[in-house]
């Protein structure tokens, strides 16, 4: 009976809508040729934007990571986690700029994290550092998302 609980729990936690759900190579395909526009966008944009741009881009190269967690990429979620790293380092770095829709950057923040911990729970034991250390970071920017919402 113990060692079917933990498969039960995985399963449960796969089966949430839009929470580590398998899709098929197309469909991650197409959001990646999105994701490299909106990240352009993103670079290109102004100062005051790219705060909440890199934070919508943190939100779905979530997803992605879920999606690829979930069909057993686990060298591309890897590489995603990477990426979601870097733009927590982005956006950290542009905080001290006039950022503007501060308070939904912020909320995406936190969704983003909790997907994640989400698909850190339904994760096998060697992903689990990699994941953790993208939360880290995200909470991290997620504080400093509140600091900056609380202080204008």
């Amino acid at each position: 009976m113990r060692s079917t609980v933990p498969s039960v729990i995985v399963a449960l936690i796969l089966s949430i809508p839009g929470v580590c759900s398998a899709e098929s190579h197309d469909d991650l395909a197409s959001d990646a040729a999105g994701l490299q526009q909106l990240e352009q966008r993103a670079e290109h944009a102004e100062a005051r934007q790219q705060a909440y741009l890199y934070t919508e881009l943190v939100q779905a190269y979530t997803q992605m990571a879920g999606k690829q967690m979930a069909a057993g990429d686990i060298d591309h979620a890897n590489a995603t986690l990477k990426r979601i790293q870097h733009l927590a380092a982005l956006i950290h770095s542009g905080l001290a700029r006039d950022a503007k829709k501060l308070k939904d950057a912020e909320m995406l923040m936190h969704s983003a994290s909790f997907r994640l911990k989400q698909c850190l729970r339904a994760a096998s034991d060697e992903d689990q550092p990699a994941i953790a250390s993208t939360i880290k970071e995200l909470d991290k920017v997620h504080e400093e998302l509140l600091a900056q919402v609380f202080a204008h």
